[in-house]
């Protein structure tokens, strides 16, 4: 086990390893909704993702003698999840693909080497709050920032919750996604600058980003209700 490890960690795995089912149950608890979250920036499916899921936990028992404790447990699960998410949604993932300059919605995204296309226009308007903190106990600003990361790119995505929501490392979500450090902190600071900016607006004027069920529905029909004289 290396330093990385706690104590904690390590009582944990041993127990693991000796067939605890309580253990393995609060393992579980504990990480199969992130997995899930996870494994749905593989496929638009919720099943699939749930198989994903499971599949990892699978592998995690096949896996947890060998488990050689170089990196967390946690950061080992998530690297098995992306094995198998990608060997079982590779194909609905090619059917989207994500333009490097461009995303979904004409925003021209920040790339290296370009100045400040992509960047903010002017420094944006403070927060009204006295505790900037607040703004996250504030269920409909959870909403704006839930929307926001689902309408990242797939890859944006994929970074921002590992770094942002599960805390992991740099280095450990260049290995995960086998991402190139550079690569890595370019979609890092795209996805942040667009949930920024989505919150921004919110504290502006109310506004919210539509949700990815709004925005894949099929325009309405508009009622024709003129009459001739």
């Amino acid at each position: 086990m290396s330093a990385g490890a706690s104590a904690t960690e390590e009582a944990l795995l041993s127990k693991l390893r000796s067939g605890d089912q309580a253990a393995f149950a609060a393992l579980v608890d504990r990480y199969h909704g992130r997995l899930v979250a996870l494994a749905s920036t593989f496929t638009n499916s919720p099943a699939v993702a749930e198989d994903i899921a499971q599949e990892t936990w699978l592998a995690v028992i096949r896996g947890l003698r060998g488990f050689e404790g170089r990196s967390t447990l946690g950061t080992w699960i998530f690297g098995i999840l992306v094995r198998r998410a990608r060997t079982m949604a590779v194909r609905e993932a090619r059917r989207q693909p994500q333009s490097a300059e461009r995303n979904g919605d004409g925003i021209v995204e920040w790339s290296p080497g370009l100045g400040r296309i992509g960047l903010w226009e002017g420094t944006p308007l403070p927060w009204d709050l006295e505790d900037p903190a607040a703004i996250y106990q504030s269920h409909e600003a959870l909403e704006v920032v839930r929307t926001a990361l689902d309408g990242l790119s797939v890859a944006q995505r994929q970074v921002v919750l590992l770094r942002d929501v599960e805390g992991l490392t740099a280095d450990d979500v260049c290995n995960i996604l086998e991402l190139s450090g550079t690569n890595q902190r370019v979609l890092l600071h795209r996805g942040r600058a667009r949930i920024r900016r989505a919150l921004d607006q919110y504290m502006r004027d109310g506004a919210r980003p539509p949700s990815r069920a709004m925005a894949n529905a099929p325009p309405r029909k508009r009622a024709d209700h003129g009459t001739e004289a």
